[in-house]
């Protein structure tokens, strides 16, 4: 394009969609980016310094490029959307309509110039062949309730945060869901990473992809995490996911940790030397995380198992940062599809109750034991 798109915090993305079919179609840019800027909007970011004629010339050039609809019958369009900037990775969502006809699309890229985390993980080699065990429905409830309660530390001396998440699904699937809901990914914990989160907490600034620090399940920290910021560093929902050995109708079985943070301070317990204080009611935090993952139109079933065992506000437990939690010992159980999925197929599994409301139709369930 000629500017420094990024510079503005404008990504444009490519879309070529090739209609084999005698029905007219329509592009939906909003389910792309629902806060998508027009093509003169993205031009007047960027012609600061140009005169009259070359602003008009590139203004041209933008509307030019940009994605035009309809799709006709037997035909291919092309063109760019102009989307806000995400860095690591990017889930893209294209809805096409016609005349009583819907078609869904999900892209997941992935962007380079940012150390993830899980990019660092080679999932095909953290467990042998012969560790990989498949699970039915009612087997996996017992798996399940069989794991650790908590985190731990790298020596696996002491107990962290409880484990209070569990994610059947494809990564792909898993991650695009959570992006699909605003959910970052983390860089590594490196130098330049380090010195953003400091300053972000010493100027009360947003740091999007601030490094999570590390806990441990079975042996090493989390494969991947995401995190749900606010307006500043102070405040986020963030969530630790571990890759197991557990499966289910061929899908991988995540075992994961969530907490919102509601403050910072400075620590010599991790590096960086800040860490967040969470919110002790942690259960709150694992239904928003349910209650989030609804509306990316990939949750099947959910279901409760048996965790950490309970605590209460009067006698609650700490984590390693010494942070005290309350809650009702339970972990929530999310299976994925691949989408989309309504809120009124979502079945709710007969397993542990929670204090917090179910989804789903709880009435029947009857076949969900072989599943």
């Amino acid at each position: 394009f000629g500017a420094n798109l990024a510079g503005k915090e404008i990504q444009p993305v490519w879309v070529k969609v090739e209609n084999h079919s005698d029905t007219t179609y329509y592009l939906v840019s909003t389910t792309v980016d629902p806060n998508y800027f027009s093509p003169n909007e993205a031009s007047f970011a960027v012609h600061g310094g140009l005169d009259k004629t070359e602003k008009k010339e590139m203004e041209y050039h933008f509307r030019s490029m940009t994605f035009k609809n309809p799709i006709p019958p037997h035909a291919a369009v092309s063109g760019f959307i102009f989307t806000n900037q995400d860095e690591g990775e990017k889930v893209v969502q294209i809805d096409i309509i016609g005349h009583q006809q819907v078609k869904f699309f999900t892209f997941f890229i992935q962007i380079p110039g940012m150390r993830v985390d899980y990019r660092m993980v080679d999932f095909d080699s953290l467990y042998p062949a012969y560790d990989i065990v498949e699970w039915t429905r009612d087997e996996l409830k017992d798996a399940l309730e069989n794991l650790p309660c908590c985190t731990t530390n790298k020596e696996g001396t002491e107990f962290g945060d409880p484990l209070n998440l569990v994610i059947v699904g494809n990564f792909h699937d898993v991650a695009a869901a959570f992006a699909r809901r605003g959910w970052v990914p983390a860089e590594e914990t490196y130098s330049s990473a380090a010195w953003k989160t400091i300053k972000s907490y010493l100027f009360g600034s947003r740091y999007r992809y601030s490094p999570v620090s590390s806990l441990y399940f079975d042996g090493r920290h989390q494969d991947f995490a995401r995190q749900k910021p606010r307006h500043d560093i102070h405040e986020r929902n963030h969530l630790r996911l571990w890759y197991s050995p557990l499966q289910h109708e061929g899908k991988p079985v995540f075992v994961g940790q969530v907490s919102r943070d509601i403050g910072v301070r400075f620590t010599t317990q991790t590096w960086p030397p800040v860490t967040h204080k969470i919110d002790p009611d942690i259960d709150e935090a694992r239904q928003s995380v349910m209650e989030d993952l609804l509306f990316s139109q990939t949750i099947s079933d959910v279901g409760y198992v048996k965790g950490v065992g309970s605590a209460t506000p009067s006698k609650p437990r700490k984590n390693l940062t010494g942070d005290p939690y309350f809650t009702d010992g339970l972990r929530a159980v999310i299976f994925l599809e691949e989408g989309p999925t309504s809120l009124q197929a979502i079945r709710s599994l007969h397993w542990e109750s929670p204090n917090t409301f179910q989804f789903g139709d709880v009435g029947e369930d009857s076949d969900s034991g072989n599943r």
